[in-house]
């Protein structure tokens, strides 16, 4: 399907939204200027639009195979494939040293953003292999790194992770799966995962898994987890793939969505690897993939969210029905109008968090300091979050848009739909993230996020100040500011974890919703006059105020929960 890259739009978030030049100054990202980061996004750009774009439809009508123990992956994958590794996609942020760019994560989370939207189902490849470098940087011996490292950052090899299986999904430490060690440095690993994204495929020489296991006599649950690299071909003494290893795939799972991405049921007998990280370990190694990924799959929500949202335009100005003073298709109507506008202004939130995590992240990166790793630790779940949240919620409004053409398949809004669905599952359900943030996330008794809403209302305040056009906008975010603040509060004084936890989703939502309002101010700011400030003013003034009910249901309990008994719900 037709696609633009939002490059401006990246470009205008960096300079006057999250602070890029604060990255751009550091040492370590001394390259990242502003023309190199333009010419970077523009070609990734150019790579969505004419060779991934059209993916996009192919996979979802022609599926990935498993053929006589093969997987075949869509027409036009292999490619498109070619087309990321040989950019250098794949290794964008990774380290010089191995082979990769080097470039800010920020820079990183643009490209996946412009891949998510083009065709998801094949930007879930180098996403799984971005994961798995950053742990191998993190957590590998420098024998593994110098040898996996660059072939995976050159696409010759791909990455997965292999977490769940069918008795311990979110739990993850009721894994059963074993490893046992050969007596040479290498482990027989024994077990099946599921639910393993681009787990086989024809696109690449050698898939690797790393693959939690637990070793004879390790303590129970995740205290007693060890995690290790699996290829599916054994390297061999030229570091090539050599023989196939122990395992295999079992089936490929029929999904919602997603057609185009293979999504594997593994089994693992006895098959050879490579311990990462040190003994029962292996949680700590796999959470610095996981945090990666967290990220990255709240960008895949933006992503979609902005292919949808182009879609649900396109047609709507293109459909004549009816007639408004305002035009004579159907954009000119004003509940359409409403629909295109949220949609436009919560994929600008959306995306704006997701690169203030970025930022954050890099600069913890240059500079080690430790508010900028609580600052990124912090955002980090909001991201995945509310990302997801908006891809769902923008791509169930393109079905909107379309009328009854969006329930026909043809039209491509419902595959949007589809294929953002698992986004608010996978890599820890939304749920989950709210709840991290409710309670790890505020282990510092709300510090981090008092640093937040304090910068939030700084800001607010300067423009009161300084900007009367503004003034009543800045206003609204103050006050929506100091709601979440008392929220806030209380949540950090409940020491009873499941009176945070009733109300950890919609606790995250009116953050997410005043971070939005937030940068929305910054964007106005920088275009007091134009369609910055016009596309501000609509969420500040229709969108922002959500927080108020969510707030009053965050400070709610669990009281009211748990006063229905489980007959009561069966009744």
């Amino acid at each position: 399907m037709p696609y633009r890259a939002p490059v401006a739009d990246f470009e205008f978030i960096y300079k006057h939204v999250v602070g890029f030049d604060h990255v751009a100054r550091t040492e370590r990202f001394a390259d990242a200027s502003s023309e190199t980061v333009h010419a970077i996004l523009t070609e990734a750009g150019k790579m969505c639009e004419e060779v991934l774009a059209p993916l996009q439809r192919p996979g979802d009508l022609h599926p990935a195979v498993l053929e006589n123990g093969v997987v075949r992956t869509s027409p036009g994958y292999a490619e498109g494939w070619r087309a990321i590794a040989e950019g250098g996609w794949v290794g964008i942020a990774g380290d010089p040293e191995y082979g990769g760019m080097g470039l800010p994560m920020a820079v990183a989370t643009a490209v996946n953003d412009m891949m998510s939207s083009s065709c998801l189902s094949l930007q879930l490849a180098p996403l799984m292999s971005q994961g798995q470098v950053e742990a191998l940087e993190h957590h590998a011996s420098d024998a593994i790194k110098e040898l996996y490292l660059p072939k995976l950052m050159s696409g010759e090899w791909t990455g997965t992770m292999n977490l769940t299986e069918p008795q311990a999904g979110s739990d993850v430490g009721a894994l059963t799966s074993k490893a046992e060690a050969r007596g040479d440095g290498t482990y027989a690993i024994t077990g099946q995962k599921i639910y393993i994204s681009w787990g086989d495929h024809d696109l690449a020489e050698n898939i690797c898994h790393l693959v939690l296991a637990r070793l004879p006599g390790a303590p129970e649950g995740t205290k007693g987890i060890s995690l290790f690299l699996v290829p599916k071909r054994l390297p061999d003494d030229n570091g090539n793939a050599g023989v196939a290893n122990s395992l295999k795939v079992v089936s490929l799972e029929h999904k919602m969505g997603l057609h185009g991405s293979p999504t594997a049921v593994m089994q693992y007998d006895g098959a050879i690897g490579w311990m990462v990280g040190p003994e029962n370990g292996g949680m700590a190694a796999m959470f610095t993939m996981m945090n990666n990924a967290r990220l990255g799959v709240g960008t895949q929500g933006v992503g979609v969210a902005e292919g949808a949202y182009q879609n649900a335009l396109q047609y709507a100005l293109d459909r004549k029905q009816g007639r408004s003073y305002h035009g004579y298709t159907i954009a000119a109507h004003a509940d359409v109008r409403r629909m295109l506008t949220s949609m436009k202004a919560d994929v600008f939130a959306a995306r704006s968090i997701a690169l203030a995590c970025a930022v954050a992240i890099d600069m913890e990166t240059a500079t080690g300091e430790a508010e900028w790793s609580a600052r990124a630790a912090f955002l980090t779940p909001i991201s995945k979050a509310f990302g997801t949240d908006i891809g769902n919620e923008v791509a169930n409004t393109g079905i909107q848009v379309h009328g009854g053409m969006g329930f026909i398949e043809e039209t491509g809004a419902a595959q949007y739909a589809r294929d953002v669905r698992v986004t608010t599952i996978y890599e820890g359900t939304n749920g989950i993230q709210a709840m991290d943030l409710v309670a790890r996330k505020m282990s510092d008794g709300g510090e981090m996020a008092g640093k937040l809403l304090d910068e939030i209302e700084e800001q607010a305040e300067q423009v009161r100040a300084r900007m009367p056009e503004l003034a009543d906008l800045a206003e609204s975010v103050w006050q929506a500011t100091e709601s979440l603040r008392e929220a806030t509060e209380w949540i950090v004084a409940q020491e009873d974890v499941t009176d945070r936890f009733a109300g950890a989703v919609p606790y995250l939502r009116a953050f997410a919703r005043v971070l939005g309002g937030h940068f929305h101010l910054s964007a106005a700011m920088a275009d007091p006059k134009g369609p910055r400030a016009a596309l501000a003013r609509f969420y500040i003034t229709r969108l922002l105020p959500e927080h108020s009910g969510l707030l009053v249901h965050a400070q709610s309990g669990s009281g009211d929960l748990y006063a229905l008994s489980l007959d009561d719900l069966a009744a």
